[in-house]
């Protein structure tokens, strides 16, 4: 069963770019919002209101955190 991962980046943002590329690397199909605009933003500090940085990421509506946090809980 595929899992439902939420990215929210923004532009020029490396730890993004970093979290794509992990789960493109594992063949994992993801969703990209882009929190440069005001509305996803706002929707990402509902979601995770103590959210400082992007990205924020999330794995079947559940917080993972940001790409460091992806990387200490899911690597192999």
């Amino acid at each position: 069963m595929e899992k439902k991962v939420e990215i929210y980046s923004r532009s020029n943002c490396s730890y993004c770019v970093m979290a794509i590329n992990f789960f493109d690397q594992k063949g994992i199909k993801y969703e990209v919002y882009n929190a440069d605009d005001p509305a996803v933003f706002n929707e990402m500090l509902e979601r995770n209101p103590s959210a400082r940085t992007v990205p924020q990421i999330f794995i079947d509506d559940s917080l993972v955190g940001g790409y460091t946090d992806l990387i200490e809980t899911y690597s192999e």
